[in-house]
């Protein structure tokens, strides 16, 4: 019997570690390998030009290795539903394969695909490597539920197996078995569209940061593999400027694309670190971006509304307001406060940012300042993020906003210290908000604050070139705060609400006057275990046209419940003894005992700081969020 086999890429564009291409080419007489540009990625999702230039890119690579393999990439457009019962009929048809996709949709559209393949009497091969594990049995063994915390995620994934290893690169010596017929007119009918074929405007598009395929991939590889001699020693590289810039070994839109294989990712890791340390296993902390990967894709996997509040089980049904005005400003980099709108303009120019300004600008948009729906930024990213992946990008919002998986809703970042700590001198903010390029350091994140003789010194007024900001941080975080609190308040069912109680409410503090000197300490240290730890950001002030002059300042850390710490709220009222006619309260310590006090808290929220923004893998983007709380830290 003649076996026409064709092989359909989705999310798996390479040749190495491709299980369903190896089942295509075994025992086949012919074999075609077809891209499907499908219009839910082509029109119902909003993708932007950084998208798809990566795809078009990936797709030219993978064409150009079958080429050397002497086949070629057969790219066809409309539904699949549509397409392969023309092409079983005109290619006779007998075999199909494909890569699994776990995500809802994509399951619902492979079981359409192979009920059609079965009418037509085609077999349908399906094999899997886009995950590490089988996320149907993570389920299982969850008492059939998804693990909703990491915690429990990990516990499960340690009674695993390892991952199957990954296959070898398919050769030519395997090409040769079987062939593939190239028409004279294959470029004619089967080319890659360029750009202009696809709508974009070209004219003044700046050069790609992250080239795509599968070639780029494999050679990131090795330089990330070369930078991360620090496993040996366990050594966590800390945030810094450079850290903020795309990475030339970052691989995270060559995971998301399929360019580059999972698991070729963890065993490269994993004996790379058996090798430096000369131990049995390595912990389930080096493989951390992976496992947040499968952690949200097994919490997708059987719901559809993931992505939406409405209909989606785990999601907290938070009433957020509706503004598009705002929504517009932040996504278009126009907020009025620097760090915010620099991030907001390399997402939008590079098609990246680092996790921790992911973070940023997500708790801004949502429960840290502007209290819009996380759906709205999730949206913004689904455009703009090169390696936006349905199951993680929601997963993720819903993580940062406080709807799913993560309930301390006290911790804040502020727009201002947060950005000054990780980039002390300000070089981020001048590169991608240039406006600012000649403010003082001592003002880049507060233009707002300088004199308006700096200002006209830096040819930059605040209000007429450079726009005000449009939320007092410190005032929109407490009310937001208190939001959250109600919420959390009327769901008995989710935990930590016994610690409600204990939430604190935001006590003015003084500040002292900042210094360029202050500053250029404040920054975090290089990548050294024996660096000591940076001092917190300064205090966030207000612009001085607020309404509330005296707002709390914003440097306090709203974050009590971190390891077992819990710092009480001041008490300007009396003790519910005293109110109840019990024995008055105790006289107030002496003043060096609450220099003392403070002293010993500052030392704890610095710790705690330090345990936010330090990242595992410094130069590999990840498209999570930082894992925060206790029921997210081992």
């Amino acid at each position: 019997m003649v076996v026409n086999s064709v092989h359909w890429f989705r999310k798996c564009l390479r040749l190495h570690d491709n299980p369903a291409l190896q089942e295509a080419l075994n025992g086949a007489d012919t074999v075609r390998c077809v891209y499907i540009l499908d219009p839910w990625f082509a029109g119902a999702a909003n993708v932007g030009i950084n998208r798809w230039r990566f795809l078009l890119e990936a797709l030219e690579d993978l064409d150009s290795s079958l080429k050397k393999l002497n086949s070629r990439l057969f790219v066809v457009r409309g539904q699949p539903t549509d397409v392969f019962p023309r092409l079983i009929k005109e290619w006779n048809v007998t075999r199909l394969t494909f890569e699994y996709d776990p995500e809802p949709y994509g399951k619902e559209r492979d079981g359409a695909i192979i009920k059609m393949a079965q009418e037509f009497g085609v077999e349908t091969v399906i094999r899997n490597s886009h995950t590490l594990f089988n996320l149907d049995r993570i389920i299982e063994m969850n008492n059939n539920s998804p693990p909703l915390t990491f915690k429990r995620f990990q516990t499960i994934v340690s009674r695993l197996e390892l991952p199957r290893r990954p296959l070898p690169t398919i050769t030519q010596q395997q090409m040769d078995t079987c062939r593939t017929d190239i028409a004279a007119d294959h470029d004619k009918l089967y080319s890659i569209p360029s750009l202009e074929e696809l709508g974009f405007r070209t004219r003044g598009l700046a050069a790609a940061v992250w080239r795509g395929g599968e070639s780029e991939a494999l050679d990131r590889l090795n330089k990330h593999l070369d930078k991360k001699v620090w496993v040996a020693n366990l050594e966590h590289p800390r945030v810094n400027t450079c850290s903020l810039y795309a990475s030339p070994t970052g691989l995270s839109p060559y995971l998301r694309f399929g360019c580059l294989s999972c698991r070729v990712l963890y065993y490269n890791l994993r004996e790379l670190y058996m090798k430096l340390r000369k131990r049995s296993s390595p912990p389930l902390s080096l493989f951390g971006q992976l496992l947040w990967r499968e952690f949200f894709y097994t919490a997708a996997t059987n719901n559809p509304n993931f992505d939406h509040m409405q209909g989606n089980p785990i999601c907290v049904q938070i009433p957020w307001d509706q503004n598009p005005e705002a929504l517009a400003k932040w996504a278009e980099g126009r907020t009025g406060f620097p760090w915010i709108d620099a991030i907001m303009t390399q997402l939008r120019q590079e098609g990246w940012i680092h996790h921790l300004a992911r973070h940023a600008v997500a708790c801004f948009l949502t429960r840290g300042d502007l209290w819009l729906s996380w759906e709205s930024g999730m949206k913004v990213f689904e455009e703009l993020l090169l390696d936006a992946d349905w199951s993680v990008n929601a997963g993720s919002w819903m993580w940062l906003s406080c709807s799913a998986f993560f309930q301390q809703f006290f911790h804040c970042y502020c727009p201002v210290g947060f950005g000054r700590r990780t980039d002390p001198t300000g070089d981020y903010i001048r590169r991608y908000v240039p406006v600012l390029k000649d403010y003082p350091t001592r003002y880049i994140y507060e233009p707002w604050n300088a004199p308006e003789c700096v200002q006209k010194a830096a040819n930059c007024l605040v209000g007429v070139h450079y726009p005000k900001p449009m939320i007092n941080h410190a005032e929109g975080s407490r009310l937001n705060i208190e939001r959250m609190k109600q919420v959390y308040q009327q769901l008995s069912h989710y935990r930590g609400l016994s610690l409600l109680a204990s939430v604190p409410t935001i006590q003015e503090e003084a500040e002292p006057p900042m210094t360029d000197e202050s500053q250029n300490g404040s920054g975090p240290a290089a990548p050294d275990s024996s660096s000591r730890p940076a001092p917190p950001p300064p205090a966030c002030r207000p612009p001085p046209d607020a309404a509330a002059a005296a707002a709390p300042s914003c440097s306090f850390r709203h974050n009590v419940l971190r390891k077992g710490f819990s710092r009480k709220p001041r008490r300007s009222y009396r003790p519910r003894a005293a109110r109840a006619g019990g024995p008055p309260p105790p006289p107030p310590p002496p003043r060096d005992e609450q220099r003392r006090d403070r002293r010993r808290e500052q030392r704890v929220e610095e710790k705690m700081e330090q345990e936010d923004e330090e990242e595992e893998e410094e130069e590999e983007p990840e498209e999570h969020m930082e894992e925060e709380g206790e029921e997210l830290r081992q």
